[in-house]
C-alpha cells in the first residue's frame, strides 16, 4: 500500500465521520452557531460526504475525481481554516482545519503527479 492510498483512505473515513457528525453532533450545531454560519451545516456535511466518496472511488476508477474530490476538500477546509481565525479561534482550535486542508492539497499533488 503507497503513500496515497494511505492518505486517501485516512481523510476520505475522516470526512465520513465527520460528514455524518454534521446531521447529528450537538457540538457541531453549536459550534456552526458560534460561526454565524448554522444555514451552512447540512451543505457541509454533503460536501464532505461527496468529497469521502469522490476520494475512494477516484483512487479507484476514476483519478480525476480523485484530484478533484481532493481539491474540493481542500477548499472546504481552507475556508473552514478562515472562518475560524476571522471569528478570533487560536491555532490550536484552528489546527485541524488547516491540517485537513494541507492533507488533501498534498493527495491532490500526489494524484496530479501519479495520473496527469
Amino acid at each position: 500500500m503507497n503513500l496515497l492510498t494511505v492518505l486517501t483512505w485516512f481523510s476520505s473515513l475522516a470526512f465520513i465521520y465527520f460528514g455524518i457528525n454534521c446531521f447529528y453532533s450537538k457540538f457541531i450545531i453549536d459550534e456552526f452557531n458560534r460561526y454565524k454560519l448554522p444555514n451552512y451545516r447540512r451543505l457541509t456535511g454533503f460536501l464532505q460526504l461527496f468529497g469521502a466518496a469522490g476520494l475512494l472511488i477516484g483512487l479507484y476508477f476514476y483519478p480525476i475525481l480523485l484530484l478533484l474530490a481532493s481539491i474540493g476538500l481542500f477548499l472546504l477546509m481552507f475556508a473552514g481554516f478562515i472562518v475560524r481565525l476571522k471569528i478570533k479561534d487560536n491555532f490550536i482550535k484552528s489546527s485541524p482545519s488547516f491540517t485537513f486542508a494541507v492533507l488533501n492539497l498534498f493527495i491532490a499533488i500526489k494524484a496530479f503527479y501519479k495520473y496527469f
